[in-house]
């Protein structure tokens, strides 16, 4: 940014118009006695090399007007202060969740490939939220804690893997160990995202109990049942060679809306890859972060590059003055 802080000096500019005007018409005179010799001259010549000076001096005089306007450069500094929300996404990482039943670019996909590829879209656009992630089959454990560095996160999210948490259900455990998690922590919103395609078939708490404590400490818990609604195609290797098997899906919805309903959230049921992709834009929408941005701007002087230019000129000028150009007397 560039401005002038004392711009009113500009006026000096228009007495400049009449003092070169003056200047222009105004020389040196000698008496002599006879000025015959001079009638054969030519009258083309209209520039004088005396009129240099007057241009020197009208520079000078603009530089230094510049000056006494004070130039200043400025740059734009802005300070953001956001009321972060913390999040904790839960994924569902059971044998289940390899159902080819969704579809990425077009081609058939697991549903966790599917999930991790919405999930990253997802996180970046939290930019200002502590972001974790748990995962969960028969067990459940954090596979990256909360945390402001996405690109962490995302390198976590890359190591999700089918069956790495065992081929059960533990959804109550899931619940568990992010309330354990997110609990104690001082955020404007807590909020843990659970993601399954299945009911509770494994752990040491049910999902009731553990929705209990997570309402008891004010997290919210949002649920998304992944899944088409009957039977879903599993990728099978026989002694033919590889195809589709289709088995039932059973999708405990009446728990999954339990949960979201007692902590003051919502329960989403996603049949395909679109709709999964609206569910987490809806829930973006519904957590939004608070931001306040201050801002600054911080000026320095930089009349000096008008200054030094004028000292240049008058220095010129005077020389010139003084020597080629002198006038006589």
């Amino acid at each position: 940014m560039m401005r002038f802080a004392d711009p009113y000096f500009f006026i000096l500019l228009f007495l400049l118009i009449p003092a070169f005007l003056l200047a222009r018409h105004s020389g040196g005179r000698i008496k002599y006695s006879n000025i015959k010799i001079f009638k054969n001259l030519s009258s083309q010549m209209r520039f004088h090399p005396r009129m240099l000076l007057t241009v020197l001096r009208v520079m000078v005089l603009s530089c230094f007007i510049v000056a006494l306007a004070r130039p200043q450069s400025g740059k734009v500094f802005s300070e953001t202060s956001s009321d972060g929300v913390d999040i904790l996404l839960a994924v569902d990482t059971s044998g289940s969740m390899q159902a080819m039943d969704f579809k990425l670019n077009g081609e058939p996909q697991d549903r966790l490939s599917v999930v991790k590829n919405v999930v990253k879209d997802f996180i970046k656009k939290r930019t200002n939220d502590r972001i974790g992630l748990i995962v969960f089959g028969e067990e459940a454990f954090v596979q990256c804690p909360l945390t402001l560095d996405h690109g962490i996160l995302m390198e976590f999210l890359k190591e999700v893997q089918l069956g790495m948490a065992g081929d059960a259900t533990a959804i109550g455990s899931a619940i568990g160990v992010g309330v354990s998690r997110i609990k104690d922590l001082e955020a404007k919103s807590k909020v843990i995202i659970l993601l399954t395609d299945g009911r509770n078939t494994a752990g040491r708490i049910q999902p009731d109990k553990a929705t209990e404590i997570a309402r008891s400490f004010g997290v919210k818990i949002y649920t998304i049942g992944v899944g088409t609604k009957g039977k879903a195609p599993f990728l099978v290797n026989s002694i033919f060679g590889k195809r589709y098997v289709y088995r039932d899906v059973d999708i405990d919805e009446k728990t999954l809306q339990s949960i979201a309903t007692k902590t003051n959230a919502k329960y989403f049921r996603a049949t395909d890859t679109d709709e999964l992709e609206k569910i987490y834009a809806e829930i973006d929408a519904l957590e939004k972060t608070e931001k306040k941005i201050k801002e600054y701007t911080e000026y320095k002087e930089t009349f000096h590059w008008a200054l030094i230019p004028g000292i240049l000129f008058l220095l010129l000028e005077l020389g010139l003055a003084n020597t080629k150009l002198r006038k006589i007397p």
